[in-house]
């Protein structure tokens, strides 16, 4: 640390020299005083010990070998009623033996007699650098607590051996926590829901080479003491710079406000999409009595606008019944509904059924599963939708004389179904967003191309209700892939 940088710091540091010799005395005084420390002196260890109880000091430049009380005394009881001052210990025979003695009692840092001003500025330096950096770490330590303390989130923290080390006062109000401070104490003593306990065991076994969050919702009063309240929780592992597992940290968010808003949402849209799909095929009804002339005769142009009628009437009834589904899966109901079911012959069905959708463009569809896949327990009529509708849109979006296929496969606890097109393909911009309600992707080729924009959505929805996985990989002009993942039942 330089001259200048000693002298900013010196205006909050306040130095004691104690010292039986006056040429040390005065000689540190005049060094110290000159870069602006505020300096006190004593001329032994009993005038350096009453002037430590009647003021504070940063630093203490303190004489190892003083008759009376000697400096090694006074290090031990400054470090006793004192921790935060650091103490550079001055001796005169720079032995190792004594330098090494004041460091095991506490001392920072030793300085031999005689010495230089370069040596006395270099050594109070570092001192300098080590209080600036201890009051760093300190004002760091205090906004981080203020912060988590005022979290409306709660934030739970624990050690390696699962004892909690923080936790707010919004996660001890979601938890319901009204015992003493929980800080020290095992994590069990405040958390009695096995879930959560599971997922801190899993992220604190977590392996170095991997890094997951682990998720979970609580309701139902299991961890949260209002039955009414839906807790969304969020478990990561917490690492040191050579990703050893220190501890973890579990954030704790209330969402039964937009559980609420969603549920209301969703019934508001089951509810006028119900009201609409009625009217919708009456209206498509009357429509057909007039095409097929049963009210009467119609002319060719006549006949052309009805059919333009009847294909806009069909798209909102299409909607409608979508939104339906939609709202269905959603509100659990077919987790409710499972059996066990063979792949395979899923599969074979739906192939067989879209086979002359395909070969009306000349598509070659195909399948390919092996003979011994495990079956699923899912609800049957959910994973026919999901098929269907990933079939469906790979011939619409594949053009005349493309290759659509559909194979499966165990991998692991699941099995794994694959569409794979030679379609369009999906736009980088477009995939992170292809499973989103209402969005379709719109270019110079799919933009005549008719759908809702929501057969994904309800995809996607009704895998994650089996507990599955849904990805996509795509590149424009080579096709599409989707592969489905649907956990294999347990016998």
């Amino acid at each position: 640390m330089n001259e200048q940088t000693i002298s900013q710091a010196a205006y909050r540091t306040r130095i004691l020299v104690v010292d039986d010799e006056k040429r040390i005395r005065d000689g540190c005084r005049s060094i110290l005083s000159t870069a602006g420390f505020e300096v006190g002196l004593a001329e032994s260890g009993y005038a350096g010990l009453k002037k430590i109880e009647d003021e504070h000091f940063d630093i203490i430049l303190l004489d190892l070998m003083m008759p009376g009380l000697r400096g090694i005394e006074l290090l031990e009881h400054v470090k006793a009623r004192h921790p935060d001052t650091l103490v550079i210990v001055i001796t005169g025979y720079a032995t190792l033996e004594h330098a090494v003695e004041a460091m095991k009692k506490g001392a920072f840092d030793f300085i031999s007699k005689p010495f230089s001003p370069e040596d006395l500025r270099a050594v109070t330096g570092r001192a300098i650098e080590y209080i600036r950096n201890l009051e760093d770490i300190a004002h760091e330590k205090s906004r981080m607590g203020t912060l988590i303390r005022h979290l409306s989130d709660g934030v739970m923290a624990t050690d390696s051996e699962k004892q909690v080390a923080l936790a707010n006062p919004a996660f001890l109000k979601m938890t319901g926590y009204r015992g003493e401070s929980p800080i020290g104490s095992p994590v069990a003593n405040l958390i009695h829901n096995e879930t959560l306990l599971q997922m801190i065991d899993e992220a604190l076994s977590m392996p170095a080479d991997q890094f997951a969050e682990l998720t979970e919702e609580f309701d139902q009063g299991s961890l949260a003491e209002d039955k009414e309240t839906i807790l969304a929780v969020r478990c990561v592992p917490f690492r040191d710079r050579l990703h050893r597992n220190l501890g973890t940290v579990t954030v704790v968010h209330d969402i039964s406000a937009l559980k609420k808003m969603d549920q209301i949402k969703s019934d508001f849209v089951s509810m006028v999409a119900h009201e609409i799909k009625s009217p919708m095929n009456s209206v498509l009804a009357l429509v057909k009595v007039i095409q097929d002339r049963l009210a009467g005769d119609v002319t060719e142009k006549q006949l052309e606008i009805l059919g333009r009628v009847s294909e806009k009437i069909k798209g909102l009834s299409d909607l409608a019944a979508d939104l339906l589904d939609l709202a269905r899966i959603e509100s659990g109901l077919i987790a409710l509904e499972k059996e066990k079911l063979q792949v395979a012959s899923l599969l074979s069905d739906q192939v067989a059924f879209h086979q002359t959708r395909a070969q009306s463009k000349n598509i070659q569809l195909s399948l390919e599963t092996p003979p011994d896949l495990p079956p699923i327990l899912v609800n049957k009529r959910a994973i026919e939708e999901v098929i269907a509708n990933l079939l469906t849109n790979a011939i619409k979006y594949t053009p005349q004389g493309g290759k659509v296929s559909v194979s499966a496969g165990a991998e692991k606890d699941y099995v794994h179904i694959v569409v794979k097109d030679t379609g369009f393909g999906i736009a980088p911009e477009d995939l992170k967003r292809v499973f989103e309600r209402f969005y379709r992707v719109k270019n110079d080729q799919t933009r005549f191309i008719t759908g809702t924009g929501l057969g994904l959505a309800i995809v996607k929805s009704i895998v994650d209700a089996h507990n599955g996985l849904i990805k996509v990989e795509s590149q424009i002009g080579q096709g599409s892939t989707f592969h489905v993942d649907l956990p294999i039942m347990l016998t």
